[in-house]
C-alpha cells in the first residue's frame, strides 16, 4: 500500500534501492540515533531490504521531486517491538537521511503512518521512542500529538544503544 502526501511517497522498498539506502545509511549521524549500525556496503543495505524492509509495516519514504528513497518510517506490532505493549498496539519508527533534516519530512511520513495505523489497522494506542540525546526525533512525535510518558527504558534488542535508555512517548486513538 502506498500512502502519498505532495512532497513524499511512502512505498515498499525495492532492490533498486540498495545504492541509494547505502549512500543514506553509511552516514554515522543517521544509525545510531535510530539504534543501528552505519551500513558499510551495498551488499548489507540489499540485505536489510530483503529481509528487515520486507515487511508490509516498513516503507521507504520517497522524495517525490527525485524518486530517491530517502528514508524509511513503519510500524512494529507488539509481538515485534522493543516495548512491552498489547497486542492492539503497536510502536512506530522512522529515520530520514541527513541531507533532509528540518524540514518537516519526518513529520509528514510519521503522521501517514499514525493515520495508517489508527483508521486501516485499528491499533488503539502508538507508542514511540527515542534517545534523549536526539531530541529532533522527539520533537517529530510531538508534532503529531505523542505524549512524553515520563519513562525510560533500555531496549536490549537495539544493535546499536541498548545500553542507553530511550524516552517513551504515546498516542491514543482519539
Amino acid at each position: 500500500m502506498n500512502l502519498q502526501t505532495n512532497r513524499i511517497l511512502l512505498r515498499p522498498w525495492r532492490e533498486s534501492d540498495a545504492e541509494t539506502l547505502f549512500k543514506y545509511a553509511s552516514d554515522t549521524e543517521v544509525g545510531p540515533r535510530a539504534g543501528w549500525p552505519p551500513h558499510k556496503s551495498v551488499e548489507e543495505s540489499m540485505n536489510i531490504i530483503r529481509t528487515v524492509f520486507s515487511v508490509d509495516t516498513m516503507w521507504a519514504v520517497e522524495w517525490k521531486e527525485t524518486g530517491e528513497a530517502i528514508g524509511c518510517v513503519g510500524y512494529l506490532p507488539a509481538s515485534a517491538s522493543n516495548l512491552k505493549i498489547a497486542d492492539d498496539q503497536c510502536e512506530v519508527g522512522y529515520w530520514i537521511a541527513r541531507p533532509y533534516w528540518g524540514k518537516g519530512i519526518c513529520t509528514e511520513a510519521l503522521q501517514l503512518v499514525v493515520d495508517y495505523c489508527f483508521h486501516e489497522k485499528g491499533f488503539s494506542v502508538l507508542w514511540g521512542d527515542y534517545f534523549p540525546e536526539n531530541p529532533a526525533s522527539g520533537r517529530v512525535m510531538e508534532k503529531c500529538g505523542f505524549v512524553d510518558t515520563g519513562e525510560e527504558v533500555l531496549c536490549p534488542n537495539l544493535e546499536v544503544g541498548a545500553d542507553r535508555p530511550v524516552k517513551v512517548m504515546k498516542l491514543e486513538k482519539k
